[in-house]
Order: structure tokens, then sequence, then C-alpha cells
């Protein structure tokens, strides 16, 4: 029986500098990815609703015992809190599924295929029969006291810079309530994100430092963000770490907030566990927390084997070889090699191939506007923005397809100069009348005559300074390049 304690958080000298192959480092990934579609056992969307909670109910949890007769340490942890749960949801978006007065409908197809196309695009060999499994989980998140997992393929492997990483298993299962608020003797859940289809990808243990683990993790996502099928954005996908050092034992971080961070919080974590052990603290096999000052803090002890056993309201999935096959065929190609293709048939870099390709104004603007280098385009789309942002302090998210297309509309006809895009995307912005007659481009025959003029009237200034005096008396009416092939074609 578990004493709940207050816990307090260790001292840690960040100063100490780790060899990390000398201290025995091990570590593992778990990838949890949200899926599009229907959720996992019934018809509900799979959206994090915004509607008003229309329903509300209460419940108190108790562990049971699993598959090898013996309750996990972790729910009964968790039990001893002896919480009131709160739900509440929308009616339009959860059904009794969701809320446990109900058994699961079959497991979704559509989600058991994203995941097996994942599992084929991570080298991994798919099982002959899917499972389902009960995996005890009292803390609230799952209102059924469980949450239903299936494992799908094993014996993967992704390959990187320091070497191949194993992928140990690739499962498929509910995901939890959204915890809204916790007090000292409740917590409180909203059940819209409860059942969305969740894929779990785990590594083994042979990830090799912090930064390793920051690339495997940027990896996997990568294959993830390849298929169709996998939700996109902030929440939507978020990883587990699994840690030990010689002397040690096995603790799991969760609560990455993204990839940066992993490096900072594995830091931390290695250097906490090497602090206790040189002073001779025992430690617990326990998960942790990653705060937001890349810290952990104890969350619960390390569940086990015991918190699983079979789900009896799901039957089993045979999976047949030549659907595997057919699906095989079928695999899309890698976010990796789409964006090297990217980056060569568009001569653009590798950082704005990443940022365009699921641009799909991109490739039709280039198509389009034909006399606009494809490097103008997409610097456009993705550079100018953020300056905008940064020099101007105006929010570029308001800037609508029809805006880019009209200011580049203007520079394909020759109406403007490049120079002449940002201050009308500004303009853009803050709703602004456009005027291109004040932005009207200087031919070359004029230029030509001006910047022989300035020469004469200030002989001896360098390329740059005659370029930055015509700069500044055309701003956005000129292109510099330009300028400084006429400069330079007088000026020796």
């Amino acid at each position: 029986m578990f004493e709940l304690k207050k816990v307090t958080k260790p001292k840690v000298n960040i100063k100490v500098e780790l060899d990390y192959e000398k201290i025995g480092f091990k570590c593992g990934l778990e990838c949890h990815q949200q899926l599009e579609g229907k959720k996992l056992f019934c018809n509900c969307p799979t959206l994090t609703s915004d509607k008003e909670s229309d329903a509300r109910f209460e419940r108190k949890l108790r562990a049971v015992a699993g598959e090898t007769g013996d309750i996990d340490v972790a729910a009964e942890f968790e039990m001893l809190k002896n919480k009131k749960i709160i739900y509440e949801a929308n009616s339009e978006d959860v059904c009794l599924v969701e809320t446990d007065e109900e058994p699961p409908n079959e497991l979704n197809k559509q989600a058991l295929e994203t995941t097996i196309k994942v599992s084929l695009l991570l080298n991994a060999k798919i099982v002959d029969e899917i499972q389902v499994m009960r995996k005890t989980v009292v803390d609230g998140s799952n209102v059924s006291g469980f949450q239903r997992t299936a494992l799908v393929a094993m014996d993967g492997f992704i390959d990187t810079s320091q070497g191949r990483v194993r992928i140990s298993t690739i499962c498929l299962e509910e995901e939890a309530a959204q915890k809204l608020e916790e007090g000292k003797d409740f917590v409180r859940y909203r059940l819209d994100r409860l059942g969305i289809p969740l894929i779990e990808i785990a590594t083994d243990s042979s990830v090799k430092s912090p930064e390793h683990a920051k690339e495997v993790a940027a990896h996997v996502g990568m294959v993830l963000r390849s298929v169709e099928g996998v939700k996109r954005g902030i929440g939507t996908i978020r990883q587990d770490v699994n840690i030990s050092i010689k002397g040690g034992i096995r603790t799991e971080i969760k609560g990455f907030q993204d990839l940066r961070s992993i490096p900072k919080v594995i830091e931390y974590e290695v250097k906490r566990q090497f602090e206790a052990i040189k002073h001779g603290k025992k430690l617990e096999r326990e998960v942790r927390k990653a705060e937001q000052d890349f810290t952990t803090s104890f969350l619960r002890p390390l569940p086990g084997a015991a918190r699983l056993y079979p789900e009896t309201d799901v039957l089993p999935v045979k999976i047949d070889k030549n659907y595997i096959e057919k699906l095989r065929k079928e695999l899309p190609k890698l976010l990796s090699h789409k964006i090297e293709e990217f980056e060569k048939k568009y001569e653009i870099t590798k950082e704005l191939a990443k940022e365009l390709i699921d641009n799909e104004n991109f490739e039709i603007f280039v198509k389009k506007f034909s006399k606009i280098e494809p490097l103008i385009i997409a610097n456009t789309l993705v550079s100018i923005p953020k300056e905008i942002k940064a020099r101007f302090n105006l929010d570029a998210s308001k800037l609508k397809n029809e805006d880019f297309e009209e200011v580049l509309d203007y520079l394909n006809k020759g109406k403007i100069a490049k120079e002449a895009v940002i201050d009308l995307l500004v303009k853009k912005i803050k709703n602004e009348e456009i005027e291109l007659s004040h932005f009207e481009a200087v031919s070359e025959e004029d230029l030509e005559k001006e910047i022989k003029k300035i020469i004469e009237e200030k002989p001896g200034l360098s390329h740059s300074a005659y370029m930055g005096l015509m700069m500044a008396k055309h701003r956005g009416k000129v292109d510099g390049k330009i300028v400084m092939e006429i400069v330079k074609k007088f000026v020796n």
C-alpha cells in the first residue's frame, strides 16, 4: 500500500558534464499521434469541441487486477488519492460509448489502415491478428477506468545519423479525456477528446544522447506527417521518453512541449539521477512530468504488465497478407523525399521547401506567375510574413490567399518591383487603399540615366554607397539586383 506524501524538487547541479556512453545512458521514445476521421470505437467526430457543455456526471474509479492477477502499482497509487472525477461534454460531440454506458463498436477500420501504413513506412512487421486489450487507468482520464489498446506491428526500425534505432512496438489506442481542472479532492475532464484514435510508436533503448532523442522524434514525426489521415497542429502529437543510467532505474518522462525541449529535459533528468546515485539515494521506478523550465517532477509510480487484460467487448481482427501487400503498394512518399524533390525542382532552400511542402498555393502561383522566379514566390509566402511581424509588429496571419495572389500578379505584370511586395502586403493587413502609381517600377533606361548622374555628382563612392542612395530614393520601385548591375557597369 502506498503512502501519499509531498514531493519536493531535488537540487541538481546542471554544470556537471556527462559522458553519456560512460554513464550507461539508455533511452527510448514513445510517440503518440492522433488520427483524423471517426473515433476508435464509435462514430463521434475526432475534434476538440468549443461548444458549451450540456452534459455532466461524476464517478469514482477503482483499480482492478490485470491478467497477472495483481493490481498495477500506478493504478493503486491513483486510486489512493480518492478523488471525485467530474466529466463534462456537449451531447453533439459524444455518445454513450464515451460515457461508458454502452459497449464499444467494432474497431475503426480506417484508423487501423492508417496505422498499418505508418508501420510499413517504419519497416515494421504487421501482426496477423489484432487483439484489443484493456490497460487500467484510474486517474479519471478514461471514464471506464481503462484505456483500450491494440498491438498492430513489431520489430521495425529507422536509420539515423548515429545508427539504426529499432521500433519495438506500434499500437493503436484510445486518446484520453482532456483535463480541465484539478483540486485537492476532485479532477474535472472534458470528453470530446476521449476515444480519438491514437498511434503509439515505441522505440528500443538504443537512443545514444539527448540530441539523438530529438533527431529520432523528428524522424518519426516526419514519417507520421507523410501519411494521410494523420492530424496536424498543436496538441495532436506528443512524446514520452524512457531513461536510465548505470546504477539507476528506468524513469518515464511525459509532457514535452515541443521537440526543442527534449534534449534539455533529458539532460536535467540524467543529471538528477546521476546526483542521486552519487549521494547514495535510492531511485524508484516512476513517471515524471516535463516542466516548462526543462526540469522534471514526480507524477506516479511506473506502471507495469499488471495493468493489462483482454477486452471482451471487441472481437479480434484478422489481418490478411494480401491486404498488407495491397497497402504496401499504396504507400506515400516520405515527406523527407518530397522536400528533397521540391528543393531541386524549384531551386529553393531546404528550409523553404519544408515550410512550403504543405502549402497548396505555392505550386499554383509558380504555374500562374511564370515570369517570377519560384524563389521570389517562396519568399513572398514564407519569409516576408515573418519579416512583417518582426519589422512592423503586424499580424501576418490576416493575409488571405487573394492578397498574395493580387500582389504577385502586379509583380508578374511588371507593375511593381519585387522590393514593393512587402509594402503592399503591409497595406493589405492595414486595409489601406493601394495606389499602384506610388509603387510603379522605374525603367532600366531611367535608372541608368539617374545612376550616371549621381556618379558624376558624387564621384569616388563605393558600389554599395551608390546603391544605397538609389534604393533610398526609389524605395519599393527598383530591383536592388538590377541597380547593382548598373552601378558596376559604370564604376570599376
